[in-house]
């Protein structure tokens, strides 16, 4: 599949969104725009459960606008799909009708279990964590799935969200402590006619944006250091204090809360009454945040059926690093030699005993390898700078936040001044041995950098040899390495400080 522009359009009970993205086989799938419409079309539901006319003029408006929007950016490629407010409407057939009529926009109806599945599918593919349980609480409708090895073993939907359990338990805007225990009552023997879910001991996975709520009121609490929220955790604690926080606050009060969404004040509280008690019944300590959800689920499923091998949920890390690398102008091709000489000097320290191997720890150092001083796009004498803010601070599938800090400080290592400035913000985060391992092997990484100076993979393979502490490193060459040996010599003193000892460099032209 070569590259495309396209778009989703999301009809959910709370809001209405259009989200654009554009796809390229070298850099991977990017969102563009995200915007929204605060419709509450559950709202609109009777008692009879048809849509009213205001409701049904409500949609048709705003699909009006997203139209012009999607002319404006010259998008052919659309799908549009319907949720729970829609799937729950007796009138559903000719309101999807209507809009086609009306606006040319084709509706499809998701059923529950497809929601489910799409949203466990962009999990999986863009998170790390093999095995968990995923929730995603809509207006109208609560989806959940397990999966275990990152394969879907069940999934269910619910016909509650936000928005219908705020009209059935909650008079006026503000929850009461009365309201608060129904609405987990209520939650909690659903989730019981679940046996899967029972003391699954699982992480549980939040979806959508009352879950990126969480996590964004949480940040606000710590006064967390890095921005974004996909693949950020919270332990039970975390989640508890949070819950006891936003419950004891008024409507009013919620309104003015830094890190929640205005528009989602006033179902909040009851969102995070069921997230409590769905990790109650799982019996998890850990709550995750995935940013992809159903939309990117749509949109990863669409490219893997003309491109089998364009995501790979069991290696998603790696895939990750291989697109941003791209994106700055770093392509396979340009780091594939610098990676696998990064790899042979890893071994060779391994086995003169100055690093103990670990496989995670080689391959962090090999991504890192894929990633190094990618700043160097934005500004060649500020690289390092710029690398760590840009790995810090951007979401990167398949690591959590703490490896991903752990990536930038490798990737953007310069000297071990700069790699302490970075790392100050987050001395509570790593052991003092961790950060020393992160430095050293940073420092390693520096200096192979420098074994590849001329970019014309002059050096082949390198070799090391230990006599009391100094270490002897042949370097083995196929042609002139006058830039190499220049930098080398250089960057040697990183070598130094990881040997504590003298590092003599030795290069070996291979004749003919």
């Amino acid at each position: 599949m070569t590259y495309f522009k396209t778009a989703i359009i999301d009809i959910g009970s709370n809001t209405i969104r259009l989200v654009l993205y554009t796809y390229d086989p070298l850099r991977g799938l990017k969102e563009v725009e995200n915007i929204k419409s605060v419709a509450r079309l559950r709202n609109y539901l009777q008692v009879d459960n048809v849509m009213s006319e205001e409701g049904v003029q409500e949609l048709e408006q705003v699909l009006l606008f997203f139209k012009d929007i999607l002319n404006d950016y010259h998008i052919v490629d659309l799908r549009a799909i319907a949720t729970a407010a829609i799937r729950q409407a007796q009138n559903s057939s000719e309101i999807i009708e209507r809009m086609w009529n009306n606006t040319g926009i084709k509706i499809e109806l998701l059923s529950g279990e497809q929601e489910a599945y799409f949203g466990y599918f962009a999990v999986t593919h863009t998170l790390e964590t093999p095995s968990a349980i995923t929730i995603d609480i809509g207006g109208g409708s609560t989806e959940l799935t397990y999966f275990k090895d990152k394969e879907l073993q069940c999934s269910h939907s619910f016909p509650f969200g936000s928005v219908s359990l705020k009209q059935q338990f909650i008079q006026g805007d503000t929850m009461t402590n009365e309201d608060g225990e129904k609405i987990y009552e209520f939650a909690k023997s659903n989730f019981e006619t679940l046996l899967w879910l029972k003391d699954a001991q699982l992480p549980v996975i939040g979806i959508g944006g009352s879950a990126r709520n969480m996590a964004k009121l949480d940040q606000r609490k710590k006064d967390y250091p890095i921005s974004g929220i996909h693949q950020y955790e919270m332990t039970k604690e975390d989640f508890t204090n949070i819950s006891r926080e936003v419950t004891s606050l008024t409507y009013e009060e919620l309104k003015q809360l830094d890190g929640l969404s205005s528009d989602r004040a006033d179902i909040i509280t009851p969102v995070i009454i069921v997230f409590q008690a769905l990790m109650d019944i799982v019996g998890s300590e850990t709550f995750q945040f995935s940013r992809k959800g159903l939309r990117e689920g749509l949109v990863i499923d669409r490219i893997l059926k003309d491109n089998p091998t364009a995501f790979n949920k069991y290696n998603v890390f790696e895939r990750s690093t291989k697109f941003l690398a791209a994106e700055f102008d770093k392509p396979l091709e340009k780091t594939a030699h610098f990676v696998q000489l990064t790899g042979i000097a890893y071994f060779e320290v391994c086995k003169i005993g100055a690093f103990l191997y670990n496989a995670e720890d080689l391959h962090m150092l090999k991504q890192a390898a894929r990633l190094f001083h990618i700043g160097e796009y934005i500004e060649v004498d500020a690289a390092s700078q710029h690398t760590f803010y840009l790995l810090s601070n951007r979401s990167i599938d398949g690591i959590n936040h703490g490896q991903r800090v752990r990536l930038a400080l490798i990737a953007s290592y310069k000297n071990k001044d700069d790699f302490s400035r970075y790392s100050e913000p987050f001395m509570e985060w790593f052991s003092k041995d961790e950060f020393k391992k992160m430095r050293d092997i940073g420092a390693l990484l520096k200096f192979v950098y420098a074994l590849d100076a001329s970019k014309r993979n002059i050096v082949e393979s390198i070799a090391m040899e230990q006599s009391g502490d100094n270490v002897k490193l042949k370097i083995f060459t196929k042609g002139n390495a006058m830039a190499e040996m220049y930098q080398a010599n250089r960057q040697k003193k990183h070598l130094n400080r990881i040997f504590k000892g003298e590092v003599t460099l030795h290069f070996i032209e291979k004749e003919g």
